[in-house]
């Protein structure tokens, strides 16, 4: 399943993927989980090296989104890499089980990287790159709702950018955070890496529900900052 314009890109628990072409990467995404998680799926069209973005749940549906994806430059259902945006257990309730079934790398913030299931064994910082064979995506550390929280950009030729936000960034707003200050070095975060960065047309994909864009979320800053959520 595809869609013509890279937003909304809703997917639900046991539904069809959604697939974003953008000519030297495809990216897919499905939904897993009673809490409506969003899986993503990065693949380097040209080497067939594939990037995995939250294992949430679900092990087989992570594992047939692999196989969505099989290209004659991929081995079938090879994952070389596991990403985990933030510690929060519902973002990787089947990564040990992914891992233990793809040897996956796995990749995750630094500060967040002792409190996952499994060995980290690439720790991520911001201004990072992750490369998925001919594919190099950008490390965003956005702390505050938690403090590794990590996003990931990926530019392809003329597309607009698209960034994994995780639980950072939805449509309508900034993710949770448990304090004041939390909250005031999210939005900072958001200001300087990411609105001050990035156009209006760069697509989001959150950890959950539906995709926004830049554009969409820019003028409302000010508002979070005076709702202080």
């Amino acid at each position: 399943m595809s869609e013509d314009t890279p937003a909304p890109g809703h997917v639900i628990p046991g539904g069809a993927s959604w697939t974003l072409p953008l000519g030297r990467a495809t990216v897919r995404k499905c939904s897993v989980s009673e809490m409506d998680n969003n899986v993503y799926l990065v693949t380097c069209t040209r080497t067939g090296e594939r990037l995995l973005v939250d294992a949430a749940d679900d092990v087989d549906r992570l594992l047939s989104l692999v196989a969505e994806d099989d290209t004659p430059a991929a081995r079938p259902g090879r994952l070389g890499q596991v990403l985990t945006t933030h510690r929060h257990w519902d973002h990787h309730r089947a990564l040990p089980a992914l891992v233990a079934r793809t040897g996956a790398v796995t990749l995750a913030g630094s500060a967040d990287a002792d409190q996952l299931p499994v060995d980290v064994e690439v720790r991520l910082a911001h201004g990072d790159a992750v490369t998925v064979g001919d594919l190099a995506l950008g490390v965003v550390a956005l702390r505050g709702h938690t403090p590794g929280s990590v996003a990931l950009e990926l530019t392809v030729d003329d597309h607009p950018p698209v960034l994994f936000t995780g639980d950072s960034l939805f449509p309508g707003g900034p993710g949770k955070t448990w304090s004041a200050e939390d909250f005031a070095r999210l939005v900072d975060d958001l200001e300087e890496r990411v609105f001050a960065v990035y156009g209006d047309e760069t697509l989001v994909l959150p950890g959950h529900g539906d995709n926004t864009l830049v554009g969409t979320e820019r003028p409302n800053l000010d508002a979070w900052r005076a709702r202080g959520w």
